[in-house]
């Protein structure tokens, strides 16, 4: 009987591919990591040849954007990654299963798989009115979720609605939402990949890394891969010379806007928010929000919707300065002052760092 293709060797087959383009992506995801670009034959070898790891996605409060954003990913593809990578027993967007059959064989999988398969949570828990609000098979979205993620060898919360409450958690949350991290206490191997939604290239070398390692990345306290999000979208944005140079876009469709300036002043939360969007972007590294002249919004950030609104406009990082108030001082003034706030949240220890003038009241 002849040997199946691997999807590898189907796209070479087909000429979609070579195996040098997919070892250079295998070097991208592991200058990811930070490991020598020469891991990346490892990389492509155990993607290839690795067992596949059991797989149940769930899905509860959430819009299916982390679903969207897999099933867009090309690097490999949805079906590559589901048919050649994983084995995806449970996904109720894209499974074939439905009703009883489906909820059969989840139990079976939970069963005779216990302890060795990934949950992928999408979507928040709510816990109010005994989690009536969210119901799948007769189950409520509590039991669910403490149900599979107990049994899990490791769990990834995909998704700011699953790693962080998201949208729905936002005040006066009425359903009681909660993030997986608070409706599983105490939940061993739990990784958040936040996000509204979660960038399939951090999902897909996520999964490359457990197949290469038969273990998980480093994690920063927030449980959160360090290789996505172990520095602030602020530190390798494009637009960063503006911000060091006080150079900022005033107003939409103005000079400096349409020219590349810091867009601080119309909200951005890049200084605040920590991802790695500047470095592998949307849509197959087309471009990203700020790329295509929008602020970061701090999508992947905690309480994002209550912290980071209104949207368009700027932190209130000026002493004296509330939100959406213009900002007046720019340069060296504004960089450190802006930086005095950012380190209340931890970040951009470089600006904070940088000489402020003796006649600055802001300075310590």
């Amino acid at each position: 009987m002849a040997k199946q293709m691997s999807w590898l060797e189907r796209e070479i087959d087909l000429g979609r591919i070579t195996r040098r383009e997919f070892v250079s992506y295998c070097s991208f995801v592991a200058g990811l990591f930070a490991l020598p670009a020469s891991m990346g034959s490892r990389i492509a070898e155990a993607a290839e040849n690795a067992e596949r790891p059991i797989v149940m996605w769930m899905e509860f409060q959430d819009c299916a954007g982390n679903s969207e954003s897999l099933l867009r990913g090309s690097r490999p593809t949805a079906a590559e990654l589901i048919l050649d990578h994983i084995s995806l027993e449970y996904h109720e967007t894209i499974m074939a299963a439905a009703g009883h059959q489906a909820e059969e064989h989840r139990q079976d999988v939970l069963k005779k798989h216990k302890g060795e398969f990934i949950a992928i949570v999408e979507g928040s828990i709510p816990a109010a009115d005994g989690g009536v609000y969210c119901c799948v098979g007769g189950q409520s979205a509590m039991d669910l979720v403490e149900e599979t993620c107990r049994a899990a060898a490791a769990t990834i919360a995909v998704g700011t609605c699953a790693t962080f409450g998201g949208l729905p958690a936002a005040a006066p949350n009425p359903t009681g939402a909660l993030s997986v991290a608070d409706a599983v206490p105490g939940l061993k191997n739990l990784i958040n990949v936040p996000a509204c939604p979660a960038n399939v290239e951090n999902l897909t070398a996520l999964i490359l890394y457990y197949l290469t390692f038969n273990r998980f990345p480093p994690l920063d306290r927030l449980q959160r891969p360090l290789f996505a999000y172990g520095k602030a979208i602020h530190d390798n944005c494009e637009r960063r010379a503006h911000f060091d140079n006080g150079l900022y876009a005033e107003q939409w469709g103005d000079d400096a806007h349409r020219h590349g300036a810091c867009l601080y002043k119309l909200g951005c939360k890049g200084p605040v928010t920590s991802q790695n969007c500047p470095v592998v972007r949307w849509n197959e590294g087309t471009n990203w929000p700020i790329g295509c002249g929008h602020p970061c919004i701090g999508c992947a950030e905690p309480d994002f919707w209550d912290k980071m609104t209104p949207f368009y406009a700027h932190l209130p990082t000026i002493p004296g300065a509330g939100v959406g108030t213009p900002l007046d001082t720019v340069g060296a003034v504004a960089v450190g002052a802006t930086a005095a706030a950012f380190v209340a949240h931890g970040v951009i220890k470089a600006v904070r760092d940088r000489a402020v003038p003796d006649n600055d009241s802001t300075s310590n």
